[in-house]
């Protein structure tokens, strides 16, 4: 171990073994350890016997359960937008060919008490029950516009200029009634609160335009495609990523003290009495606690069930979003669901993930609308975690910390930390203009 690196990464977690494929491709010496003798950190994947071990002490699951092998549940469950960042990442990686993707069912949007299909295009809007017949105009001509606006042609601005007009302004120019608002903002644009509205309206116009195009990818019933065997599969594969273009991977790892020198500044990383020399240390927030600061909780409920969750077409995968308004939350809850066709449980079960911001200390209580929706449940495990951001300084400490993954069942807000985090380690923006074809073909295998 006593080699010199450029960069050493601490935890193997998804957005770890992103940055260690790409700095790594990139032609960085990489050494990545971690102190667990297993991939994946905070975004591992459990067998049922791992599952029962971690939330019940030393119970032996109940037989009725089906095979524990047979279970990849995943503990930051996220789904990818077809045509969104991590998408693209895997392409300009080239990791797709460790991986196969299969589309996801369903999107839904929970409104006035009942779970609705999505509506993400002109022609959708127009079928929706969420909206009445004027709204549906409204809506139907709010997404066209959407659907025409292009950067770089001033024509389909109509007058517009989104970098200075708000969400909110924008909005009001459609006329679309706050129920309407709830949904797009929410279900389309992934916003996790209503503070987007006072922001400029570009962002929010890109995120509905990536929902639609992402929809349009597979012409399935939802934008999203999650991978066979569930995420676990996603760090191995960088991993793997990272060892053909000569990184060095090493688990159970104890300790993994990051060493500074005199003016503060990382110059390597010492385990076992070994110390390994690098320029800069990429880590999750568990490995420097000092230097990264409590910014929330996630509430989280993880259930094992016999059959789809009630009124989403019988959805084998599939999200529901229950915007903040619905609930009188501060912030959204989402709905996950995954089963056997996906490979994550034994064929007739279901792993459903009810996930939000914590606002209290009694998870049982505050997910009860979510868990509501599930219908008849086999096994509950409840679980709060803290979320943790850095507070340090790059340019002093050469340490790159990664913030904790937050409630969205969706992958969009973890890929721009890795891309944010990539431009501070490189001093470069990460190129993503890659052909979506191959994703295409990539999913298409799995239909």
């Amino acid at each position: 171990m006593d080699e010199e690196y450029d960069v050493i990464v601490l935890g193997t977690g998804l957005k770890e073994c992103i940055l260690s494929g790409l700095l790594s491709v990139d032609g960085l010496k990489v050494l990545h350890m971690d102190r667990n003798d297993y991939y994946g950190g905070a975004s591992s994947s459990l067998s049922l016997n791992q599952l029962w071990k971690r939330f019940r002490g030393d119970d032996k699951p109940p037989e009725q359960l089906g095979s524990s092998k047979e279970y990849n549940v995943d503990m930051i469950p996220k789904f990818m937008m077809a045509n969104g960042a991590l998408v693209r990442v895997l392409i300009h990686t080239n990791v797709t060919k460790y991986l196969n993707f299969k589309a996801v069912d369903g999107s839904f949007v929970y409104n006035k008490s009942k779970i609705h299909k999505v509506p993400a295009t002109d022609v959708e809007a127009l079928k929706s029950p969420l909206m009445g017949l004027f709204e549906k105009r409204r809506a139907r001509k709010f997404f066209i516009y959407v659907q025409d606006y292009e950067d770089n042609d001033p024509k389909s601005h109509e007058g517009l200029d989104l970098t200075k007009v708000t969400a909110r302004d924008l909005i009001q120019k459609y006329g679309l009634d706050d129920n309407t608002v709830d949904f797009i903002g929410h279900a389309l644009a992934l916003h996790r609160d209503d503070s987007y509205l006072d922001e400029p309206g570009l962002e929010f116009v890109k995120r509905i335009k990536l929902y639609a195009e992402s929809l349009a990818r597979f012409e399935g019933g939802s934008p999203y495609i999650y991978p066979l065997y569930g995420l676990g599969e996603l760090p191995q594969a960088f991993a793997r990523l990272s060892a053909v273009y000569g990184g060095t991977y090493m688990l159970n790892k104890p300790e993994c003290k990051v060493e500074f020198d005199e003016n503060g500044k990382a110059i390597g990383v010492t385990s076992e009495g070994e110390t390994a020399k690098c320029k800069k240390v990429v880590c999750d927030p568990s490995y420097l606690p000092d230097k990264v600061q409590k910014v929330g909780r996630v509430a989280r409920a993880i259930c094992i069930m016999s059959h789809p969750i009630p009124n989403t077409h019988d959805s084998h995968s599939v999200q529901v979003i229950l915007p903040q308004k619905q609930l009188g939350r501060k912030s959204d809850m989402y709905l996950f669901c995954c089963s056997y066709t996906h490979n994550v449980a034994p064929k007739g079960k279901y792993i459903a993930f009810v996930t939000t911001e914590a606002e209290t200390d009694q998870p049982e209580v505050e997910l009860k609308p979510g868990i509501e929706l599930l219908g008849p449940v086999d096994e509950t495990f409840f679980d709060i975690y803290d979320r943790y951001e850095p507070t340090n300084k790059n340019d002093v400490d050469h340490c790159f910390i990664s913030t904790s993954y937050d409630a969205t069942t969706h992958f969009e807000s973890t890929v721009q930390d890795v891309i944010a985090m990539y431009s501070k380690i490189t001093g470069k923006d990460l190129d993503l203009t890659v052909d979506l074809s191959s994703a295409s073909a990539a999913a298409a295998t799995e239909e």
